[in-house]
């Protein structure tokens, strides 16, 4: 366990493939996840697809998401979605099949919300504290989906680097989810971006977690060219800048010379 000043508390745990289900569960336990997340709210699975071929330590794990949802159901969480987004380069319906997601959202009478589908819509965001980048790329004004507004989330990445932001955790899964696919115009000022959209999610989800899965971990050009490691190691926590920084650690970087990291905290 790894205390930050503040409420940064994250929880990591070896694991192996006979446990891995139980030990989702007990790592959430470890990290409050109760008391991140109210029983009230609509609860969001922001699973992360970042390819349509199955990678190891590329995309959500099948195992991550289902470990997850019984953990939640186990705990009276009954209202749970999958949160779904489309990317330029990714077909989501074809990765959610090739990636078992969809196997076990249905398994689990999950529903899931595909936020590039016409039928949700998008409203300004009107930021309370003033943003570094969103409303200089986009003058035009912010725009997300009204759907996750009051919702809880929890964001399901994984352990490994990427080319823009040397590492991709917690804070760049919310990347795809909040902004639509003009994201792209952000790459520039990503890691002023990711803090944005940090700023967004406290403003506007009730209950805020993350249960990283770096059974596998990637090296090299991620999210999808990347060297495949099996490390075992599960991560969860209700402070997304404490579990990006856990992992960048592991990683072997230094979690305060990575920009998005530092300005965060």
């Amino acid at each position: 366990m790894a205390e930050f000043p503040g409420k940064g508390k994250v929880a990591v745990l070896k694991t192996t493939p006979e446990t891995v289900l139980d030990d989702i569960e007990k790592l959430m336990k470890l990290a409050d996840f109760e008391t991140a997340l109210p029983k009230n709210n609509l609860t969001g699975l922001k699973i992360n697809i970042s390819w349509q071929t199955w990678y190891p330590a590329c995309s959500s794990t099948p195992w991550q998401i289902e470990g997850v949802i019984r953990a939640l159901r186990n705990a009276g969480y009954q209202d749970l979605v999958g949160v779904h987004n489309d990317t330029v380069v990714v077909n989501t319906a074809d990765g959610e099949r090739n990636n078992k997601h969809k196997a076990v959202t249905d398994a689990h009478d999950v529903p899931c919300l595909y936020l590039y589908n016409q039928d949700f819509e998008w409203v300004e965001y009107h930021a309370k504290t003033p943003l570094l980048v969103l409303d200089k790329v986009y003058p035009q004004g912010v725009f997300i989906p009204k759907a996750l507004v009051g919702m809880n989330i929890i964001q399901l990445p994984t352990v490994k680097t990427h080319v823009f932001t040397t590492i991709t955790g917690a804070m760049k899964n919310a990347f795809g989810g909040l902004l639509h696919r003009d994201r792209h115009w952000t790459h520039a000022v990503i890691h002023d971006t990711l803090v944005d959209l940090l700023t967004i999610q406290q403003d506007i989800h009730p209950g805020i977690f993350a249960v990283m899965d770096g059974t596998f971990a990637g090296d090299g050009p991620g999210p999808r060219a990347m060297r495949w490691h099996e490390k075992d190691i599960l991560l969860a926590s209700a402070d997304q800048v404490a579990i990006d920084a856990v992992s960048a650690k592991l990683q072997g970087f230094d979690p305060m010379s990575i920009r998005f990291i530092r300005q965060a905290h």
